[in-house]
């Protein structure tokens, strides 16, 4: 195989070997050294490496394929302590909802069951299409979700480098590598001992991020015939809430921000008519009118006796903010407060993860190697959101403030700054005929804490391995293995016993004998609370005995929900030369697959029927599965055809054999042309195709009762159904319920991926290229959102169910195979080095620059706009162009980088045609920049240390509008897009031996 350049000088000019074999390295202080080591455990004198994406074996420095590899030195210069970290920081990985915070806020549909959860995201293609690989082989999907892997759990102190292959992989590896694929390999020879401390300390001091890990082994392969090691890592990431941070703030109205939810920590007072069994009589403000100075009856839109005229104004409570009626264009609400919901959602993750790896070698003569490894996690994160929002109704909540001994100066104030505001006397004498009935209310408890999920995830793999050479040329690689990954969530602070039956019908309100009875309440659960005055919601401070009583209904440590996933899988390949043509030898791969996974999602015994209900608790006991199973059988074949000397011409197929879905055939072609050393000219075609979850098809089918906040109308008859005005005929608000779960009839998602790309290297110092590539998804797995469904009526009329009379009562929003993708881009890699001054000058940049980003929600649709710098509430941002740059300079002591991260502004979010028109409206989200340093040195002969700052001018995230009317979530920032943790001082000390 021909090259042009030496591999050492290559290396030499920072290129990190993926400038070369993929042109998109997204760190380049790499030295010589670092890589060779890197890569050296898989070569040989003359045939090369094993790399991701192929199975014969090749010189990195002359191949087609697309990749890009990441020592661990890189990672620890770019203070960079985790896989999560990692993509976020690669350019060409996509802008998802794929990280601890982007997962931290209330979700709903395909997000439910992310706890604790970090994916990779490919190109933009989704988690379920991005395959992660062990040392090449599969690891298994979140016990939870079931359909992707956590990359947390991967043991990072472990890794001796990471190949990202940027184009599909289907032929090779089978479904899942649509986007492309993510190799994490080990050390398989390490001999010593090494430690390793790291610290991330954010200026503010909160957020911060710690490690330990250590890892020794034993034993030359060379000279002893075998290597054992082993390396265990403890980490922690703090939490940090919204409201630790500025730049988290709903209440920007000026900017067309405010939030819409009229529950505050201070109650506002509502309209509720009569429930048979707790409010017979109705509540004070049932049936009367209140007419404020805008017209409107302000009892239906709530009244806050802070935002009466004279109140103390809803500011006065933290995160409280006046309703903005003519943002939301709900008139009636002008005397109702908000609450800033974001403040209230954690932005970092607090969580735990311990990881430990095995591996032992044995060289049995001949060339012929087996090895065995294990690796683990366990891993305790929180995820935490806003507090409670208690909303009476007069069904299945029939909450309401007494008139007692307990609460008379309470009730009394409230009554009479309500009857002040209103001084017609018609209105004040029916007022004051309804005094001493309970008062209706929206409250957010805060005493009840913010609302939290605790899980807990265990993953266990094993694997076994041989390989060694055949006959001239030729070789042989076997193994299997067995993965798991077990994860339970329970309920953590801020969520309590509901104390009412809320079915059957009939019995709505009913005091439920299941629930705990706190002590002074006569009626069980929370609802006892309210309605003996004990729990005050016009207060945000509670008595000693009102916490007593929360105490005595909480729900915390109820089991949520649990799930596990297994995978077992074995494999076997040859590979070597068939036959020698005009440029070279002819070489072939071959190979079979077999494997059984296996997934099992538990419900909660607290869900069960004839149990207490717990207010709010996302259960999921209809989605509960016994264990489903899958296996699937392949076998694929890799050609690698030199016609010249400058050109080469890879082949590929792979037949995949799944149960439920048939057989299904994936090829691949690429190609390399090399007409002068300087210039390399590469492409490639292949199919790829992703089978449904496990989820997808056997979850059962869940009503969910629309979010009391969200503001929707019947699509039939209003034109924005999603953003309705009340006073328009046909724009009255509805709650019809949501019906969401599986389908059995999914089929698989059909791919289909070109590239085109060129690389030049005119001299060992500069290397560049460019690759364009093209990625067209067909009958996309797609669970719709409440949101696309309203806003595309007139593709779904099936899916609105309505009563005898014609009224919307439900949505369809189950899985379905509905529509197409069609993405397109290029990948941008510059790398140049020089050297002087005793050492190396190093300076590149790695971007992605999307051309293309299109969808369709069924097949005879068509394409939307383009959705590229356009906000989406759910699945990938489009940016326009992303990049990472840096500049660097090292010697044999000392190395100094700085680097800097581009994340391209896009199109504001705005709530309505009046968010638009407020003054500060910004239409587009600006750019977001940050700037890192670090710089390390040889202290002593095996101790390096190395000193960073994060985000070097504290630079915020940009104010972006992500409020989501319908679900409650966001805010003021883009988690998919930011870091919010601010800047932050890093230090790490690495000791060898």
């Amino acid at each position: 195989m021909r090259t042009s350049l030496s591999f050492r000088r290559i290396l030499a000019t920072g290129s990190a070997l993926a400038a070369l074999c993929g042109g998109s390295a997204a760190f380049a202080q790499s030295t010589p050294e670092e890589i060779e080591e890197a890569t050296a455990q898989d070569a040989d004198a003359e045939g090369g490496i094993i790399v991701t994406g192929s199975r014969i074996r090749r010189d990195p420095n002359d191949s087609s394929l697309p990749l890009q590899i990441v020592t661990q030195e890189e990672l620890q210069r770019n203070a960079i302590s985790n896989p999560e970290q990692l993509l976020m920081f690669l350019s060409t990985n996509g802008t998802g909802p794929d990280n601890l915070a982007s997962n931290s806020d209330v979700v709903t549909g395909a997000q439910r069951g992310t706890n604790g959860l970090s994916t990779a995201n490919l190109r933009g293609q989704g988690s379920a299409a991005t395959l992660v690989l062990l040392n090449g082989r599969r690891v298994a999907a979140h016990g939870l979700s079931g359909s992707a892997v956590d990359v947390n759990q991967i043991p990072f102190s472990a890794v001796e480098r990471v190949e990202v292959l940027k184009d599909g992989a289907s032929a090779i590896y089978g479904t899942d590598a649509v986007g492309g694929v993510i190799n994490f390999i080990t050390r398989t020879d390490f001999q010593g001992i090494g430690a390793t401390g790291f610290t991330d300390i954010t200026e503010q001091g909160d957020g911060n991020i710690y490690r330990l890990s250590g890892i020794a082994g034993y034993g030359d392969l060379d000279e002893d015939g075998f290597n054992i090691m082993g390396a265990v890592s403890k980490s922690w990431n703090q939490i940090l809430r919204g409201s630790d941070r500025d730049f988290v703030n709903g209440n920007q109205p000026e900017r067309g921000l405010s939030i819409d939810t009229r529950g505050p920590p201070i109650a506002t007072a509502f309209d509720i008519g009569p429930n048979t069994f707790l409010t017979p009589q109705g509540t004070l403000l049932g049936g009367l009118t209140l007419t404020a100075p805008n017209g409107a009856d302000a009892t239906g839109g709530g009244i806050n006796i802070l935002d009466l005229p004279g109140g103390a104004g809803c500011e006065s409570m933290d995160g409280g903010m006046a309703y903005d009626e003519l943002l939301w264009q709900n008139p009636s609400a002008v005397y109702a407060c908000a609450w800033d919901t974001g403040r209230a959602a954690v932005i970092q993750q607090p969580i735990e993860t311990l990881t430990y790896y095995g591996r032992g070698v044995v060289r049995l003569g001949g060339g012929h190697e087996i090895s065995a490894e294990i690796t683990g996690s366990d891993a305790t994160s929180a995820k935490s959101f806003s507090h409670n929002q208690y909303s009476a109704n007069a069904t299945n909540l029939p909450i309401a403030y007494p008139l007692n001994d307990l609460t008379r100066e309470t009730y009394n104030q409230v009554f009479n700054t309500i009857r002040a505001a209103f001084p017609d006397p018609t209105e004040q004498a029916a007022l004051d005929a309804r005094y001493g009935l309970p008062i209706a209310f929206r409250f957010r408890c805060i005493a009840c804490g913010p609302r939290e999920y605790v899980t807990n995830t265990k993953t266990l793999r094993g694997a076994l391995g041989i390989e060694g050479p055949l006959w001239s040329g030729w070789d042989y690689r076997a193994g299997a293995s067995y993965a798991r990954s077990e994860s339970s969530s329970v309920l953590g602070t801020g969520y309590h016993y509901r104390g009412v039956l809320t079915a059957p019908t009939a019995e709505r309100g009913r005091p439920d004998p299941r629930a705990p009875t706190a002590p002074g309440a006569t009626i069980p659960g929370i609802v006892g609370l309210f309605n003996a005055g004990i729990l005050n919601p016009f207060s945000v401070t509670q008595t000693p005995e009102a916490m007593a009583a929360l105490d005595s209904v909480s729900a915390e440590g109820v089991t949520l929900y649990g799930g596990r996933y297994e995978v077992r899988q074995f494999d076997a390949s040859v590979s070597g030369p068939l036959f020698g043509i005009w440029g070279g030898d002819v070489q072939l791969a071959a190979g079979v697959d077999y494997r059984e996974e296996t997934y099992e999602f538990n419900g909660s015994d607290a869900a069960a029927e004839g149990m207490p209900d717990i207010f709010n608790a996302a259960f999921d006991n209809i989605n509960a599965l016994t264990p489903k199973e899958r296996t699937v059988k392949a076998a694929y074949a890799e050609v690698l055809i030199p016609l010249l000397p400058e050109l080469e011409i890879t082949g590929a197929v792979r037949v995949d054999d799944y149960t439920g879905f048939g057989t299904t055939t994936n090829p691949k072609v690429s190609f390399k042309f090399r007409p002068i050393d300087a210039v390399m000219f590469r492409g490639s075609y292949n199919t790829g195709f992703r089978v449904p979850t496990f989820n997808q098809i056997f979850n059962g089918r869940t009503i969910s009762i629309t979010n009391t906040g969200a503001r929707i109308a019947d699509p039939e008859t209003c034109s924005e159904p999603t953003n309705p005005n009340p006073a328009e005929a046909g724009c009255e608000l509805i709650t019809p319920d949501t019906v969401t779960g599986g389908n059995p009839e999914l089929g698989p998602e059909t791919a289909e991926q070109f590239s085109l790309g060129v690389v030049f290297q005119p001299s060992n110092n500069f290397t560049a290229s460019v690759d364009w590539w093209s990625i067209n998804v067909d009958n996309t797995i797609q669970e719709l959102t409440f949101r696309q469904l309203l806003e595309n009526y007139n593709l779904f009329p099936e899916r609105f169910i309505r009563n005898s009379a014609g009224e919307l009562v439900e949505i369809d929003a189950t899985w379905a195979n509905a529509g197409a993708r069609r993405t397109q881009g290029l990948e941008v890699s510059v790398r140049g080095g020089i050297d002087a001054l005793g050492g190396r000058f190093s300076g590149g940049l790695d971007g992605t620059y999307l051309l293309k980003k299109r969808e369709k929600l069924t097949q005879d649709a068509p394409f939307s706009d383009s959705l590229i710098g356009v906000f989406t509430f759910t699945g990938d941002l489009g940016l326009r162009w992303k990049h990472n740059a840096f500049v660097s300079y090292s010697n044999d002591d000392w190395s100094i980088s700085l680097s800097q991260l581009f994340r391209n502004g896009y199109e504001n979010y705005a709530i309505s045609d009046v968010g638009r028109e407020r003054p500060d409206y910004n239409e587009r989200v600006d750019d977001y920049v940050t700037y890192n340093l670090s710089v390390g040195f040889n202290a002593l002969d095996h101790l390096r240390l190395t000193f960073g700052v994060k985000n070097i001018f504290d630079t915020d995230p940009p104010f972006a509008i992500t409020y989501d009317g319908l679900s409650g979530a966001g805010g003021s920032w883009e988690p998919r897009v930011a870091d919010p943790r601010g800047r932050a001082f890093t230090f790490l000390a690495d000791v060898k031996f």
